[in-house]
């Protein structure tokens, strides 16, 4: 089980944290994500096939990309 934190400089709101946390939590593999407002920051735990790329490609498409 891998577990990375991302910048997410767009995360605003409860409704951004909602969305980030669903949206990711329907990728294959993710076992938990955690999405905060306070620190716009989202950590996932995951497995394969998820993977760094396709998390960073999934927070892209929702608009809420990943900096850094």
């Amino acid at each position: 089980m891998t577990s990375l934190t991302f910048n997410v400089p767009n995360i605003s709101c409860g409704h951004c944290v909602h969305t980030i946390q669903s949206e990711l939590a329907d990728l294959e593999g993710v076992e938990k994500v955690v999405a905060s407002s306070d620190t716009k920051q989202v950590t996932v735990t995951f497995d394969p096939p998820a993977d760094e790329t396709k998390i960073k490609s999934l927070l892209a498409e929702i608009n809420y990309p990943a900096v850094g």
